[in-house]
């Protein structure tokens, strides 16, 4: 697909992206809207004044910054509740993404200059097809996650159909076209927002409405599950290749942090990168038996830790601890021989990007079934649940020897 046609019509230059306000949505967006801005198209992201906040705050050297000309960057306001405390309150959190960005999004399409000939929304954001649709203006919806997880949510009258007597949590799903591999105890989170997935599965009654549906991965990856969307759903659907910062690996100006330095210094392949990303949290005795196993292996490793966290790595010699990381750079570094991965969809993608075999550990959303694609479906990882115990902890002797020890 080039993004800059529409089937005939004109061809498009300024294109508004509006991101859902979570932070693997937030990245897919900016990477697309990246690989966009290299091909001549106009884009304006819009986020809320805190959002465009955190992007600055995460921006460097190799990375497109508010300031930046091409994507350039716009605000609403504040009228979602904050990053900060948002899983606090998720079902307000939500309610207030539904029903509360749409009018300021609106009246900021009508200050832009010059007028924007098509808007790529999140697919959780069904009022922007709504507006484009009032407006004239055609919306692509983004998927910024596996086309298995869109497949499930658009099916999911058949999961509440499917006769669940004497169904176990193991057995497979098979009442969805083309799904591979999923189990219905990886779906369990569905049944834990039960507050907030009426309003979800709202969002795919719009996604027909749209003008297309751009899927954030290779065709090849999921070609059943694409081909039978393509068979039911009204518009075009379009794998756009996995939205990552890809483009950044070949610009010279990045910052050349210590980590990088740390990592030429260490043997090819022999260092384990250890992310749980930036959104929910391991428990604390499964971090503690995580670090005892690595620390316990010899392994050399670049650990990503969020805030307290970090004081559980104190005594360890043979690693190193940050709190952020230019992660796909770090994960294409000839050092890194591993990837002990959360499985959010971006970071599976960099993983398969960066040809690292991955020990996968969901933690819940979407992570559990793409942990099935991961080490089932392609064989390209380890599922380290399936050595927890009863207490869903995976033990530090198994750990150790999974990662080297």
């Amino acid at each position: 697909m080039d993004p800059s046609k529409t089937n005939g019509q004109k061809s498009l230059s300024h294109v508004v992206a509006v991101p859902y306000p979570g932070r693997g949505h937030v990245n897919a967006m900016l990477s697309f809207s990246d690989d966009l801005a290299a091909r001549g198209l106009t884009i304006t992201v819009v986020a809320t004044e805190e959002w465009l906040g955190l992007i600055s705050a995460a921006a460097s050297d190799s990375s497109p910054s508010p300031s930046a000309e091409n994507p350039r960057f716009r605000s609403i306001p504040n009228v979602i509740p904050s990053e900060h405390v948002r899983y606090a309150d998720f079902a307000g959190f939500i309610d207030a993404v539904f029903t509360k960005m749409e009018s300021p999004f609106e009246r900021l399409l009508d200050r832009l200059d010059p007028p924007p000939d098509a808007i790529i929304a999140d697919t959780f954001l069904p009022w922007a097809v709504a507006v484009g649709n009032r407006r004239g203006i055609p919306v692509y919806s983004l998927w910024p996650m596996s086309p298995s997880t869109f497949s499930v949510f658009y099916h999911f009258d058949r999961l509440e159909s499917d006769d669940s007597e004497g169904r176990a949590d193991d057995d497979l799903i098979k009442c969805i076209p083309e799904i591979r591999a999923v189990r219905y105890g990886d779906l369990q989170w569905l049944m834990a927002i039960k507050s907030t997935l009426k309003r979800l599965l709202e969002t795919f009654l719009w996604v027909p409405k749209a003008k297309a549906l751009l899927l954030t991965t290779y065709y090849d990856l999921e070609p059943g599950i694409v081909d039978a969307l393509r068979s039911i759903l009204p518009i075009s659907v379009h794998p756009i290749g996995p939205s990552i910062p890809h483009i950044k690996l070949h610009r010279s100006d990045s910052n050349y942090d210590d980590y990088f330095s740390w990592l030429d210094s260490q043997k090819d392949e022999s260092v384990l990168y250890v992310s749980q990303g930036s959104f929910l949290s391991t428990s604390g005795p499964q971090l503690d038996e995580l670090v005892a196993g690595v620390r316990m292996s010899g392994t050399a490793y670049i650990w990503v830790a969020r805030g307290g966290d970090a004081t559980r790595f104190e005594g360890g010699s043979h690693g190193l601890v940050v709190g952020w990381c230019e992660q796909l750079r770090v994960l294409c570094h000839r050092a890194v021989g591993g990837f002990m991965t959360h499985c959010g969809w971006n970071s599976v993608l960099e993983g398969l990007y960066a040809g690292v075999p991955m020990l996968t550990f969901p933690l819940a959303c979407d992570q559990p079934l793409n942990r099935r694609l991961v080490a089932e479906v392609w064989g390209v990882g380890i599922d380290l649940l399936k050595e927890a115990k009863a207490s869903e902890v995976v033990g530090e002797r198994r750990w150790r020897r999974l990662s080297g020890g």
